[in-house]
């Protein structure tokens, strides 16, 4: 029989240390002949990422000891840092990129004479370097293609971005000439080149400044010539205000696109002659999302003709789609949300995915029968799962009506429960983007709370993906307002209910739900405290000069150019309302972060420092925008349990007391 105790102060099996060694997922999965590939984080091991492999019988091997860490850092985000194939003697070659000095690295881990990885890019003396991502092995030619980023100058947006071709034999090791540059440069952002079967074709998406990703870019095809030279690029679909976040060949040559021109992104068969594309399965659902890292894969053509697909409205499923009936049939399994990434090989599918009750894993689906089986990074119950939380998918009303999506989280602990005349505390948790989305899956960090009496709630505020462009774009010009009030929202709705204690609400959230937490905490009375995680905090110098290029126009849609509206990034911006926040907080900041400068976090530090207000901050080294180690992602987690303690008055002795200054 469960006893009784206030919320909050129960004791749980779920210690910060659990939560972070659980930190992170399988990603960008691949084939290497018939075996599967992909990486792994390894928060123990500095936050490196693993590149791991699936044996024919099922184990699982760590290719590369520490320190080897396959992570691009193109667009600072990355995305697919690795390629593979089988050599003529049936030996794998994989080419990467290694994190620290981002070069391209060949590796061939069965070679007799256990030789280490041997680079195949140089290093350059200029601004951050030479940077590559999304590689295409193209073994016919001893070459691979990719995305090159090179820095011309010492400032963030000094960089110019190509499709490159990097010789395997490494010549290229020491000399920058002996690289060839494939794209004429026409956009300011690329991803990598798809070849068509017959190997006479390659297409790319490309777009430029303002816009992001999420909002226009366009398809490039081009041909081949015989000495590997692209030639006759022209725009074949998408455009200023259509989103293709990814392309793909069929097997007999007909290229796929994915585009938003109805509201919603949809799978497209482009038209040889230049007419209208063709909806392959028209349908208000999404078939991907928001191009955050280059080389994302919401869909694999098969060989059969089939399309696998990753779709779903809010929650993402994996489904295998006729091209010519529109019929899609789903994978069945526990997994109810699919990662942008899948890779096929003959029948085979194979993805990340997770559900309420699980971590993410490797799943394999057979086409032939249907039936899906974990084959990598298997989940494991680190404790009872009566400690896990029963999420619940809502559904909230917002200013004027507006829908707002939302996952609950309420407190569950198997031992404990609260007394009948108390309500949980709750903590609102905004996610980053702001063009993202909080899945709805197992999260030990979660946990990490409920099993104490603490409730959670993920908002995916309007600009969330998920939902149709219409609900993207209800930020536009809005950031600092929609979100802010959409997370309020929930948050008072629980209380309204019952669910929530009214005195008892924090929020929280990381870099642009960062920003939407210290907005709440400047703009609403609601929250008693908030966490605010490797933040945005001053919106006009973001907009400058103290952000990556990816980013640097972003704001031109969240606020509106700020050569036309900077009253609006002054009335909007956390920095300089610093006077009107009255709620404890605790800031907490990578010290080599590129994409929200602990510059911004020591300014607004600084203003609120002597006002009265409990606050305590933590800066990291070694930790850039999203924490990634261990002991720093065991120390947050504490830090953050310690204010809520503090301020809810709760007992805990279980973690370090905070040290709240004012």
């Amino acid at each position: 029989m469960a006893s009784t105790a206030t919320y909050g102060s129960w004791p749980s099996p779920i210690d910060a240390a659990l939560a972070a060694a659980h930190d992170g997922r399988p990603d960008f999965v691949g084939f290497v002949g018939d075996e599967v590939w992909w990486t792994a984080p390894r928060p123990a091991e500095g936050g490196r990422r693993a590149l791991v492999r699936r044996h024919p019988d099922g184990v699982e091997e760590s290719v590369l000891p520490a320190p080897w860490n396959v992570r691009s850092r193109v667009v600072e985000y990355g995305g697919q840092p690795w390629a593979g194939t089988v050599r003529a003697d049936g030996s794998p070659l994989v080419v990467f990129c290694h994190h620290p000095d981002q070069r391209l690295y060949a590796y061939e881990p069965d070679a007799p004479d256990g030789a280490p990885p041997r680079p195949l890019t140089p290093l350059s003396p200029v601004g951050d370097g030479l940077r590559w991502v999304d590689p295409v092995l193209r073994p016919e030619r001893d070459e691979v293609w990719c995305v090159l980023e090179e820095f011309t100058g010492p400032a963030p947006t000094d960089v110019r971005r190509v499709i490159a071709a990097v010789p395997l034999d490494g010549s290229a090791a020491e000399d920058r000439t002996r690289v060839r540059e494939l794209s004429d440069g026409r956009h300011r952002f690329v991803t990598g080149p798809r070849v068509s079967p017959d190997g006479r074709q390659v297409a790319w998406i490309g777009w430029d400044h303002p816009r992001m990703p999420w909002d226009g870019t366009e398809v490039r095809l081009a041909g081949v010539t015989d000495d590997g030279a692209f030639t006759e690029a022209r725009t074949v679909a998408g455009g200023p205000e259509e989103s293709v976040p990814q392309i793909g060949w069929t097997a007999d040559g007909h290229l796929l696109h994915v585009s938003d021109r109805t509201g919603w992104w949809n799978l497209y068969r482009t038209a040889r002659d230049g007419g209208e594309p063709v909806a392959l399965c028209p349908r208000e659902e999404e078939f991907a999302g928001a191009l955050w890292k280059i080389g994302l894969s919401w869909f694999q053509p098969l060989d059969s003709g089939l399309v696998a697909v990753v779709h779903g409205r809010g929650a993402a499923t994996l489904g295998i789609l006729d091209p010519e009936s529109g019929d899609l049939a789903d994978a069945v399994g526990p997994w109810t949300e699919w990662a942008a990434t899948l890779a096929a090989h003959g029948t085979r599918v194979v993805g990340v995915a997770a559900g309420p009750h699980s971590g993410h894993e490797v799943v394999e689906l057979d086409t032939c029968t249907g039936f899906a089986r974990v084959i990598g990074a298997p989940h494991k119950d680190a404790v009872d799962p009566a400690y896990y939380p029963e999420p619940e998918a809502r559904t909230f009303a917002g200013p004027g009506g507006r829908e707002i999506h939302a996952q609950v989280y309420a407190p569950r602990n198997p031992e404990f429960t609260g007394p009948d005349d108390e309500r949980p505390p709750y903590v609102i948790w905004a996610h980053g983007g702001p063009t993202g989305q909080a899945p709805l899956v197992l999260d030990l960090e979660i946990a990490y709370f409920t099993s104490r009496g603490i409730g959670v709630a993920e908002v995916n505020y309007g600009g969330s993906t998920g939902h149709g462009r219409a609900y993207r774009e209800r930020l536009r010009e809005q950031w600092g307002v929609v979100d802010v009030e959409d997370c309020a929202a929930v948050a008072t709705a629980l209380a309204a209910e019952g669910t929530a204690d009214p005195a008892r609400l924090a929020v929280r959230g990381g870099s642009a739900g960062g920003w939407t937490t210290a907005a709440s905490l400047v703009h609403s009375d609601v929250y008693a405290c908030g966490t605010i995680l490797y933040p945005i905090l001053d919106p006009a110098a973001w907009a400058t000069d103290e952000t990556h290029d990816f980013e640097s126009r972003y704001m031109d849609s969240l606020m509106g150019p700020i050569a036309e509206v900077p009253e609006r990034y002054r009335e909007r911006s956390p920095l300089e309302h610093v006077d009107r926040i009255t709620a404890p907080f605790v800031l907490l900041q990578g010290l080599d972060d590129v994409i929200c400068p602990p510059a911004q976090a020591e300014r607004f530090l600084a203003r609120t420092a002597g006002r009265g207000v409990p606050h305590a901050s933590l800066a990291f080294e070694g930790e850039s925008h999203g924490f990634r180690r261990a002991d720093t992602l065991i120390r947050a987690l504490e830090a953050e349990l310690s204010l809520y303690a503090q301020v809810f008055g709760l007992d805990r002795p279980d973690v370090p007391r905070l040290e709240l200054r004012k």
